[in-house]
């Protein structure tokens, strides 16, 4: 009788063992096996991170085999296993690979492939389609969109982590808990003696110390030391935790009404500003967005307050950037001044720290929780609905989702668009000459790691779609994008993403979005948050005082009981080092040791697109060698595969 030796793979995270009877059923072109019991005596079977093998015989010829059955009975306790791959040695010696990476729950079963990527045309077999069209169905009911919020990409449907499908949620839910992570944060910075002394001010800038100093790094002791310069102050725009907002200035806003006179003695090439802005030596930041917006209540004791600043600065002749006048609300008039380097010290430093804070809310609401973690989330869940495990691309995929809808679902519960291609993006705000701005990292790198990956998911698209034709006529790939257009961008244009895929290359630019901003984009906005936003006073949380509505009179003691109270300094400073930790075992860019792949030509993609990423890593590290302020938030080294903190 036929014999088949069958290998079991249990994942090695905590409790993806189990002690539940695992049973084994074989489908062939030439008919079923019976159920086996998967079983050897005197053995604990399924132990975490075990690898077992048995032989199981059959009746008779079952052909070539299309499917493997595994389902999970009670043995004592319903306990989780985490499957990751079963290996099958036919009776002819051949071995064929089934990718699993998925929980089985309860007195559960799965159904798996082998692991060859097909796409739906590629499957004539009406088991297959039927397998194919099954695992969307259950997942379409399991992955359901809802509204979070007006406005917002849709969500997931759950209104707690414990309530995801298994597959999605985080190993362990502890290691993730906010609440406990900024309790950590606390003792790990030895701040605890300050976190509950809200209403209470800071002393001078020297008094923030008592929470800074007991640990430190290059990047941010610069800062606590330089702050206040404008050379550092400019240079954040560049290189600091939210590089995408500067931009150059082509036209002076009327709403900004600076002249020649009242910076002239910021300008060195003896030009007008007119002449400095057709040159293109003035850049601009606007904090339009904020205008309007209600400053937090949640605290009824403390008066809290939002501004919307315009920031004009300024290429001098060193090719820096510094700023040259902040105007901090968006309508000009008499009490609302525009604010120069040559007003009284206090005044220009307390109007630059209003556009430090007004920066710190854009980054942490649009930049960094809009425009990479609800966008990822949109992703990872139009392809759990619409993309089988089957498909080349939800292999290419799976990995960059990981632990991003699970990460957002904990912060909707416990705290709490665009699809620009990154060099058009850069382009579009005049920002993309290296020569004329050649200090702009963010630019420099993440071009590098965009080039990177856009010519691995060329690679791979080219491997499973012969044509534009086969893409165009790809029904799932065609479902998965619009389900990203119309559930998650809500329908709209003015999102940037399309409503359909239509070319090869076209695939290629929309997947390279997708893991861009999935990895490098949220690395380079997320990881430097203690860097650049634990000094408090050049990256204040709240501010506890309206904005100045005339020059001559702000003092240092005005400027500290602006600036947050003891305990939100603390919250603050503990959020911002607990967000700028990578996760325990952390995957970076190019790693994938979860083998969805199985074919030579995709693994082949992967080694050179490794190979790549490590040539920009030595890159970046060449560079930084020589800087003062180094940049290594886009080093693949240091970038994640996915959004998980």
């Amino acid at each position: 009788m036929p014999s088949y030796t069958v290998t079991v793979a249990t994942g090695s995270q905590w409790f993806a063992g189990t002690d539940d009877y695992i049973y084994l059923s074989l489908v062939g072109s030439a008919g079923c096996s019976e159920k086996h019991l998967l079983d050897k005596p005197f053995y604990n079977d399924f132990e975490r991170g075990a690898v077992d093998s048995y032989d199981v015989t059959v009746d008779e010829e079952l052909g070539e085999i299309q499917l493997v059955r595994i389902e999970k009975r009670k043995y004592w306790l319903n306990d989780d296993w985490y499957l990751k791959y079963i290996t099958l040695k036919t009776p002819c010696g051949d071995y064929i690979e089934f990718p699993c990476y998925r929980w089985i729950t309860g007195d559960g079963e799965v159904v798996l492939r082998d692991g060859r990527a097909k796409l739906a045309q590629d499957d004539q077999i009406h088991i297959l389609k039927q397998h194919r069209r099954k695992e969307l169905e259950t997942r379409q009911k399991q992955y359901r969109w809802m509204e979070w919020n007006p406005g917002f990409p849709l969500s997931i449907d759950a209104k707690c982590h414990k309530d995801l499908p298994r597959d999605i949620q985080f190993d362990s839910e502890k290691g993730v808990d906010f609440v406990l992570n900024y309790s950590k944060a606390m003792e790990n910075l030895f701040i605890n003696r300050f976190m509950h002394m809200f209403q209470s001010s800071w002393n001078d800038f020297a008094d923030f110390e008592k929470i800074f100093v007991k640990i430190s790094n290059t990047i941010s002791e610069r800062v606590m030391n330089h702050w206040q310069e404008d050379l550092m102050f400019g240079y954040q725009f560049l290189n600091g935790c939210n590089p995408v907002l500067i931009q150059r200035c082509t036209e002076l806003p009327k709403k900004l009404p600076v002249t020649t006179e009242m910076v002239e003695c910021s300008l060195e090439r003896q030009l007008s500003l007119e002449q400095e802005v057709q040159q293109g030596n003035i850049f601009i930041v606007d904090f339009e967005l904020l205008d309007g917006i209600d400053a937090n209540k949640t605290d009824p004791c403390t008066l809290q307050f939002l501004a919307a600043p315009i920031c004009l600065l300024y290429k001098n002749l060193a090719n820096k950037i510094v700023p040259i006048a902040i105007q901090l609300n968006q309508i000009p008039g008499d009490e609302n001044p525009i604010f120069l380097p040559s007003d009284a010290k206090y005044d220009w430093l307390l109007a630059k720290i209003w556009v430090r804070s007004s920066d710190f809310h854009v980054h942490q609401t649009i930049t960094h929780l809009l425009r990479t973690h609800l966008v990822s989330e949109v992703f990872g869940i139009a392809m759990y609905r619409q993309l089988p495990a089957v498909h080349p691309i939800f292999k290419l995929l799976v990995a960059h989702v990981r632990f991003t809808i699970a990460i957002n679902t904990k912060a909707r519960e416990q705290l709490i668009c665009e699809c620009g291609l990154f060099d058009k993006a850069i382009k579009a705000r005049g920002m993309e000459s290296k020569e004329d701005i050649p200090y702009y990292f963010y630019r420099d790198d993440g071009l590098l790691v965009w080039e990177a990956i856009k010519t691995f998911t060329a690679e791979v698209v080219d491997i499973y779609y012969e044509s534009d034709q086969v893409v165009e006529e790809d029904p799932e790939l065609q479902d998965f994008v619009n389900d990203v257009y119309v559930y998650g961008m809500r329908g709209r244009k003015s999102s940037g993403f399309p409503k359909s895929v239509k070319s090869r290359e076209q695939l290629s630019e929309y997947l390279t979005v997708v893991i861009f901003t999935a990895s490098a984009q949220h690395a380079a906005v997320n990881f430097g948050q203690y860097d650049w936003c634990s000094w408090i006073p050049n990256a204040p949380p709240t501010m506890r005082a309206p904005p100045p509505t005339a020059k001559g009179v702000v003092t240092i003691e005005q400027i500290v009981d602006t600036l947050p109270d003891r305990g939100r300094s603390c919250w603050h400073l503990g959020a911002v080092w607990a967000l700028s930790q990578f996760q325990e075992n952390e995957l970076f860019l190019g790693m994938y040791p979860e083998e969805h792949f199985i074919e030579k030509p995709v693994k082949e993609a992967m080694a050179r697109f490794r190979k790549n990423l490590e040539a920009i890593v030595s890159v970046i590290a060449e560079r930084n060698k020589k800087k003062q302020l180094p940049y290594y938030y886009l080093s693949p080294d240091r970038i994640p595969n996915s959004v998980a903190i």
